[in-house]
């Protein structure tokens, strides 16, 4: 299918082909009739994105700032693989659409043929054929025309933005901006019996600002406005001021506080500068309010994504129910859009339109993308993604050496990681051949397909899972997926990488290990990379062998998360713990080679900071801090490894000291940290090629999952935890044994 897109670093615009999403539970396949370009938000993204590189950090400079934040983490080499990776991509634009419902998931409350207009910048996109979930789509009434429905997110905004006002019936309002959130704000108001005047520099918009409601409208700073204000308020002023503006300049808000009454409230919609004059403001008493895009479930991934809607009692107007609204309003005559088209452009024209927009060629309030209609007659489209039947449980017979190179390698999920920490060392490597990858994201696998040449991209699992020509799978996807994957994948006859964790729970892990025991399949490696760093390796090997048992200090300052990161997802997800703390018992249980055989740990209020015990068989402990509460500019792993009248101190891999008889140490690494991802990979490819063992034992990786898992365990007893050994043979995992053993 087509769909527009941009690629921020070098600003070019393009109509592509990428690989039809598949429709999900929860939401509904449709088929794009109209789509509205925003000539606000959209048009200042696509202004953006042909700035230079200082240009985009003036324009942004909370994104500077996480960049800082990552380089002091993980290192300049590292951060600027995952910056280029995120600008050198296509981005989506479009989120505002009206088209025909072509295939329903389970839990939509659509049918097939319905016409729904739909939101979302992730959902609505220029594209032919979009996946929107449920509380981002809301059928369209009879008799609305198509073109006026496809305005239904940009009615729910300008309606969010009046609801923010409160507004009461025959009170006054000044709308600045009469751009096409203005001038649907201005019809908002006056539909709920709010008298309107308009600020706008451009005379046309303001004409038909008045032609659509508004008693006044004119140019900043030409009086007229100000005059209508003194004689329509009895010289008080307006009761609100929606600022439907941006740019750089603060004229708006020092407008909105000259014309406002006392204690009157002002409300920014658009993206406007606020440098707020304080005694203007202050004098006033003026009331400032955001309006949050579309209304409440906005940035919720659990409304927008899982369908969990807010209860009416609790939450009135929602996205959906504002989406609604508007939409009833169109149908009832209350609003007019059709004066707002002021242009409709073949969708196969859409790279030209938005040339001639940005050129400032065609002058207009707003445009519509039309698309093909599909007839009755024609052929169904072909869909990149096909489902194929695999069965779930199939059994095959082990994988034996691939015998051929490249090897032949398929991706599940090119999210950053996988693009910035995994497929440019696959990519360089004359010895693989990238074959498939597969993301939920139609465009995810499209750029992950320009940028590493995968030979084709989909969206559905079991075109992979079904390809003969595929030696190994990486399941490269959030956590609460990789058991599930790993399992199919396993049954499939593929060697698997998966990035850790492994598994979420016990029963999971038994699935893996299920698997492993039908298939006759154990070509597995969970990426616990951290073991093939090299200066690690060095390291371990400067320390040499051990004649007593050790104790492991090791401290890991992961942080606090971003605001709203699926990593704080626990409900679905697991802890950030179980996602992430198998990297460290990995690396201690390498560094001791030994298996833990029970587990302790305690927490602080909030399990915010961890302490994990170890024990291993041979007498010797680890400490793992896990610990979220430290300062940024902290290193974020430091190790510390003593036996035998030896210490091995690990600063973070950039240097390791040895202390012994005689002392030493290596240099700071100039080009930052290396934690072992590139051999890794070399580790896993080769033995997939060669048909050697697996660069880790599965019993190994099976006991570190359930050393990880255990953790949970302990904190809920307050107990250790001893560890039955998994067998591969007979996979079933034992259940963790909460009882008490000598402290």
């Amino acid at each position: 299918m087509k769909q527009v897109v941009q690629n921020y670093k070098s600003g070019e615009l393009t109509l592509i082909d990428v690989p039809e999403p598949a429709c999900k539970p929860g939401g509904v396949l449709v088929r794009t009739d109209f789509s509205l370009i925003s000539t606000g938000t959209e048009m200042m993204k696509v202004s953006e994105a042909s700035m230079s590189m200082l240009g985009k950090a003036k324009a942004r400079p909370d994104q500077v700032a996480k960049v800082m934040q990552s380089v002091a983490g993980n290192g300049l080499a590292a951060t600027y693989r995952k910056v280029n990776n995120k600008l050198d991509s296509y981005t989506p634009l479009g989120y505002s659409l009206c088209g025909v419902v072509e295939e329903v998931g389970a839990g939509a409350d659509v049918s097939v043929g319905d016409i729904v207009a739909c939101a979302g910048n992730e959902h609505a996109l220029h594209a032919e054929l979009n996946w929107v979930p449920r509380n981002l789509y809301s059928r369209v009434p009879d008799g609305v025309d198509p073109r006026h429905a496809a305005f239904g997110t940009v009615g729910a905004i300008a309606m969010q933005g009046v609801r923010r006002g409160e507004p009461q019936l025959g009170e006054l309002a000044l709308v600045i901006g009469l751009g096409l959130i203005g001038q649907l704000v201005v019809q908002l108001l006056t539909a709920a019996g709010v008298r309107v005047v308009g600020v706008d520099p451009d005379p046309d918009r303001c004409a038909l600002a008045e032609r659509l409601g508004a008693l006044v409208c004119s140019a900043p700073g030409s009086g007229v406005v100000d005059s209508a204000v003194g004689e329509l308020s009895g010289g008080h002023g307006v009761d609100q001021v929606y600022l439907a503006a941006g740019g750089s300049t603060n004229e708006p808000v020092e407008l909105a506080a000259r014309l406002s009454r006392d204690r009157g409230v002002v409300v920014d919609i658009g993206k406007c500068t606020l440098n707020l004059p304080w005694n203007a403001y202050y004098e006033k008493e003026l009331d400032v309010r955001f309006s949050r895009s579309y209304g409440p479930g906005r940035y919720d991934p659990g409304y927008e994504l899982e369908g969990r809607d807010y209860p009416i009692g609790y939450v009135r107007w929602t996205e959906r129910r504002n989406l609604e609204c508007f939409l009833d309003l169109v149908a009832a005559g209350r609003i007019d859009v059709e004066p707002l088209i002021s242009h409709v452009a073949d969708f196969a024209e859409a790279v030209r339109t938005y040339r001639r927009l940005n050129d400032g060629e065609l002058k207009a309030v707003a445009v519509l993308f039309d698309y093909p209609r599909q007839t009755a007659a024609a052929e169904p489209a072909t869909r990149a993604s096909v489902r194929l039947p695999v069965p779930a449980s199939a059994t095959v017979s082990r994988p034996v050496a691939a015998k051929h190179s490249p090897v032949r390698i398929a991706f599940v999920g090119a999210g950053n990681y996988a693009s910035s920490m995994l497929l440019p060392h696959l990519a360089e490597r004359k010895d693989v051949e990238l074959r498939q990858v597969v993301t939920t994201s139609a465009l995810s696998a499209a750029n992950a397909q320009r940028k590493f040449g995968f030979a084709t991209a989909a969206t559905d699992i079991d075109t992979v899972l079904a390809d003969s020509t595929v030696d190994a799978v990486f399941v490269v996807t959030r956590h609460s997926s990789h058991a599930e994957l790993t399992r199919r994948a396993l049954l499939a006859g593929k060697a698997v990488f998966v990035e850790k964790p492994l598994a979420l729970s016990e029963s999971e892990l038994d699935d893996v290990l299920a698997a492993v025991e039908e298939s006759g399949n154990d070509r597995l490696q969970v990426g616990f990379n951290r073991r093939f760093a090299p200066l690690l390796r060095r390291a371990k090997g400067r320390f040499g062998r051990r004649v007593g048992p050790a104790t492991v200090r090791y401290l890991v300052n992961a942080g606090r998360l971003e605001q709203g990161s699926w990593y704080g997802k626990q409900d679905t997800e697991g802890s950030r713990f179980a996602g992430e703390g198998g990297h460290f018992v990995d690396t201690v249980s390498w560094l001791l080679d030994g298996d833990p055989v029970s587990v302790y740990a305690c927490a602080t209020p909030g399990q915010d900071d961890l302490q994990v015990m170890l024990r291993y068989p041979d007498g010797s402990t680890a400490t793992i801090t896990y610990a979220t509460t430290g300062a940024a500019s902290f290193p974020k792993e430091t190790l510390d490894v003593i036996a035998d009248g030896k210490v091995l101190k690990f600063d973070d891999f950039q240097r390791a000291a040895f202390f012994g008889r005689k002392r030493s140490a290596s240099p700071k690494l100039p080009r930052g940290r290396d934690k072992g991802q590139r051999a890794e990979l070399d580790a896993f490819v080769d033995a997939v090629r060669t048909g050697g063992p697996m660069p880790v034992p599965v019993a190994s990786l099976a006991r570190t999952t359930l050393a990880t898992l255990a953790v949970r365990t302990s904190l809920a007893t307050g107990a250790p935890v001893r560890l039955d050994a998994p067998s591969v043979a007979a996979p079933t995992v034992p259940a963790l044994v909460g009882s008490r053993t000598p402290r």
